[in-house]
C-alpha cells in the first residue's frame, strides 16, 4: 500500500529498483522471444533492439515520456523486422503505465492512442494478419492505461487527505499554544494587579507605622501604630487569599478542579476605595451600573484597581484626591478615574505594565482605554467596556 500511494517519482531507490525491473523485463522479453511463436525468432539485429529498449526504464520515473519515446522508436523497427511480437510488451507495458501514473489524464490518453496508431500503422505494413491480432491485445493497453490513472487518482486523493489531517493537527497545536498564551497573559495580568496593589498599599501602610514611631519617641502612639500594623495585616490576608485564587488555576490540569471561585467585580470597589483610603487617599466612589456581566466587572475591578495603585503610588501628595465613577448607558459601562496628584512622573519612572495591563483588560471584553494627564492636573484614565444588549431593549427600541 506504501508503494502504491507513494509517488513513483519521489521513492526511495527509484534508480536501482528501475534498473531491476528493467533487467527483470529484459529477462521475460528474451523468453517471450525464445519460447512464443509469434513471428519469427530474432536475429542479431533483433536481438539488439530487443535488449536496446529495455535501458531506457532505468530513468522511467525522471522521464516518462522521453522513455515512453525512446522505447517506441526502438519498437518500430524491430517489429518491422518481424520479430517476435510478444516480447516487446512487458516493456512497452511499463513505459505506458508509467506515463499514466505520473502524467495528466489528458496526456495519457492522447498519448495511448498515439502509440496505438503507430502501432497500427506498422504491423499493417508488415503483416495485416498480426495487425488485427494487435486489435484484440489493444483491451490490455488500455487496461493499462486505465489502471495507472486510477492510481494517480487515488494516490491525489490520499494526499488530500493526508494534508488535511496535517493540517487540521496543526490548527489544534496552534490553537493550543494560542490558548496557553492567552492563559499565561491573563495570569500575569492578574498577578501584576494584585501584586502592586498590596505591594503599594503595604509600603504605604509601612511608612505611615515608621512616621508615627519616629515623630516622637516620647510620646509613640501606640494605637495609631497598631492600626497601621492591623491594616498590613488584613492587607496581606487579601492579598493572600485573592493569589491562591489566581495560582489555582495553574493547577487545574492536576485534580484541582475548577477552584478559581468567582470573578472579582463591582461589587469589590468599595473595599477597593477604602483600602486606598486606609493609605491616605480620599477616594470618591460612585457607581450606577446594574447587571453587569461578569468579564466586564472582572475587568473594570482591574482597571480601578491598577488605577488606585497608579495614583497613590505616584500622587505624590499628602490630601490627594481620587474620583471613581462607574455608570452603565448606550450599551457600555463607562469608566472614569481621575486624581489631583502631580501626574505623569519623572522620566524612567513608572513605566512598567500598568497601563499596558489596563489597555489589555479593556480589549479583552471589546473596550478600549484611554489614559493620560488630566485637563487640570493630575492623572485621567477613561474606559469604555461593551455591554450585551437585552432582548427586550431591542424589541422596545424595534
Amino acid at each position: 500500500m506504501a508503494a502504491i500511494i507513494r509517488d513513483p517519482r519521489s521513492a526511495p531507490h527509484a534508480t536501482r529498483n528501475d534498473a531491476l525491473l528493467a533487467l527483470t523485463t529484459a529477462v521475460v522479453g528474451t523468453a517471450v522471444a525464445l519460447l512464443v511463436d509469434d513471428g519469427r525468432r530474432p536475429d542479431a539485429l533483433g536481438w539488439v533492439l530487443l535488449l536496446a529498449l529495455q535501458v531506457p526504464l532505468v530513468w522511467r520515473r525522471r522521464r516518462p515520456m522521453l522513455v515512453l519515446a525512446v522505447v517506441v522508436a526502438l519498437v518500430v523497427p524491430y517489429h518491422a523486422l518481424d520479430n517476435n511480437h510478444s516480447a516487446p510488451t512487458p516493456a512497452a507495458f511499463v513505459a505506458l503505465y508509467t506515463v499514466a501514473v505520473t502524467g495528466r489524464p489528458l496526456r495519457t490518453l492522447l498519448t495511448g492512442i498515439t502509440v496505438l496508431a503507430i502501432s497500427m500503422s506498422v504491423m499493417l505494413t508488415v503483416d495485416t494478419k498480426q495487425a488485427i491480432e494487435l486489435l484484440r491485445i489493444f483491451g490490455w493497453i488500455i487496461a493499462v492505461l486505465f489502471v495507472g490513472i486510477d492510481l494517480r487518482f487515488y494516490r491525489e486523493y490520499v494526499s488530500a487527505i493526508v494534508e488535511r489531517a496535517e493540517r487540521a493537527e496543526r490548527t489544534r497545536e496552534e490553537e493550543a499554544r494560542r490558548r496557553v498564551a492567552e492563559e499565561r497573559l491573563r495570569v500575569a495580568r492578574d498577578l501584576h494587579d494584585l501584586l502592586a496593589h498590596t505591594i503599594t498599599l503595604v509600603g504605604v501602610q509601612t511608612s505611615v507605622a515608621a512616621h508615627v514611631l519616629a515623630a516622637d519617641p516620647d510620646r509613640l502612639d501606640r494605637t495609631a501604630v497598631a492600626k497601621a500594623l492591623d491594616d498590613i495585616a488584613e492587607t496581606c490576608r487579601t492579598a493572600r487569599g485573592e493569589l491562591r485564587t489566581t495560582l489555582e488555576v495553574l493547577r487545574e490540569g492536576q485534580g484541582a478542579g475548577d477552584a478559581r471561585g468567582p470573578l472579582p467585580g463591582l461589587a469589590g470597589l468599595p473595599d477597593l476605595a477604602e483600602t486606598a483610603r486606609v493609605a491616605g487617599a480620599k477616594v470618591e466612589l460612585e457607581v450606577r451600573a446594574d447587571s453587569v456581566p461578569p468579564a466586564v466587572g472582572a475587568a473594570a475591578y482591574r482597571i480601578v484597581q491598577e488605577a488606585l495603585t497608579n495614583a497613590v503610588r505616584h500622587g505624590s501628595r499628602e490630601d490627594l484626591t481620587v474620583r471613581v465613577r462607574l455608570y452603565g448607558g448606550e450599551g457600555a459601562l463607562r469608566v472614569e478615574v481621575t486624581d489631583d496628584g502631580v501626574g505623569v512622573g519623572p522620566p524612567g519612572e513608572g513605566r512598567g505594565f500598568g497601563l499596558v495591563g489596563m489597555r489589555e483588560r479593556a480589549r479583552s471584553v471589546g473596550g478600549t482605554l484611554d489614559a493620560g494627564p488630566g485637563e487640570d492636573g493630575g492623572f485621567r484614565v477613561n474606559a469604555v467596556l461593551p455591554l450585551p444588549v437585552n432582548r427586550e431593549d431591542r424589541e422596545g427600541t424595534g
